[in-house]
């Protein structure tokens, strides 16, 4: 009569566990068809040094893929249920055989799986949204570093170019600032509409009225101050809007970049702080001198306009005359 080892048994809704006390086992055989689950295998057991086996006919069919892992205590076997469902016993006869009982380590009642289903099942979602969330948080780090960095460049290029050229060319330079860096300016200025949405939908922890004042404010200078008088073009006062400007954006944007890499320069953090300190009113003077510079140019030519219309129709002619000439020349 073969040697039948002790057999402990737990299950969960789609698997059966079964602990085979065998120490040290060696040529280990384990089948499943149908209902019916065969081992063979020899170790050390209840009866020592042997060669045991034994047969189960399960309560319901099984999948005959079986999985077996040795240990130099036991044999662990699982099972996978044919259909996911709860059994009653493990064997077909309602008296369980003499050598299997419960497995007390794994074992649990029915509802105390679906509590384990659950926490599973909680446990992967919550991995899934964190690895979603971080996903979603290393693209906003890597957006937000790419538009500082590309402000930081514009405004740079900016600030570098008006110094060249005011140590080069001197103070005529002032008249020419427009002409030179206006359409780096003006892609600088468009693309700093990008910190307002940023605010609104939450993409920065910032406050949303205080940016679009600032983006507002500086894109009328812009374009109704600067772009649409052509009088304004020429005027010094360009030059130092442009320059205080790009002063305080070529600290506060690498300051920014640095935040999205969670680094910090002490220097660069007190010139972020520091240096808008004087430039911030000077900014709001200059843009004020722009201001009176631009309704009054405007007040002007609509005053000459209406008052003396020939003598403006004349001087339309003259410029017309002195453009043709100019044309026959070249």
């Amino acid at each position: 009569m073969p040697l039948t080892p002790l057999v402990y048994w737990a299950q969960r809704h789609e698997e059966v566990y079964l602990r085979v006390e065998l120490t040290d086992a060696q040529n280990i055989e384990v089948h499943a068809h149908e209902n019916v689950l065969e081992f063979r295998g020899q170790g050390h057991g209840a009866k020592g040094q042997n060669q045991y086996e034994f047969s189960l006919q399960l309560l319901y069919p099984v999948k005959t893929e079986v999985k077996h892992k040795s240990t130099q205590r036991q044999v662990n076997i699982t099972v996978q249920k044919q259909q996911r469902g709860w059994w009653s016993r493990l064997t077909a006869q309602e008296r369980k055989p003499v050598f299997v009982a419960p497995d007390f380590d794994r074992w649990m009642d029915e509802s105390d799986a679906e509590m384990e289903i659950q926490q599973k099942e909680e446990r992967r979602k919550y991995k899934a949204s964190k690895k979603q969330s971080n996903w979603r948080s290393s693209f906003k780090t890597g957006f937000l570093f790419v538009y500082n960095l590309v402000q930081f460049l514009g405004f740079s290029w900016i600030f570098v170019n008006m110094i060249m050229r005011l140590f080069f060319i001197g103070q005529d330079s002032l008249f020419s600032t427009f002409e030179s860096v206006a359409d780096v300016m003006f892609f600088c200025q468009i693309l700093a509409s990008v910190e307002v949405l940023n605010a609104a939908f939450g993409v920065v922890k910032t406050g949303v009225v205080p940016t679009l004042i600032q983006v507002v404010g500086r894109n009328f200078i812009l374009f109704v101050i600067f772009g649409s008088l052509e009088e304004m073009h020429s005027k010094p006062v360009v030059f130092f809007v442009f320059l205080l400007w790009s002063a305080i954006e070529i600290f506060r944007y690498p300051f920014y970049m640095l935040a999205c890499l969670n680094t910090e320069w002490k220097l660069l953090t007190w010139l972020r702080y520091t240096v808008w300190i004087p430039l911030y009113p000077l900014g709001v003077l200059a843009e004020a001198v722009a201001s009176t510079f631009h309704f009054s140019c405007t007040f002007i030519c609509s005053h000459v306009t209406r008052s003396f219309p020939q003598f403006h129709a004349s001087l339309q002619t003259e410029e017309q005359t002195f453009s043709a000439k100019k044309g026959k020349h070249i």
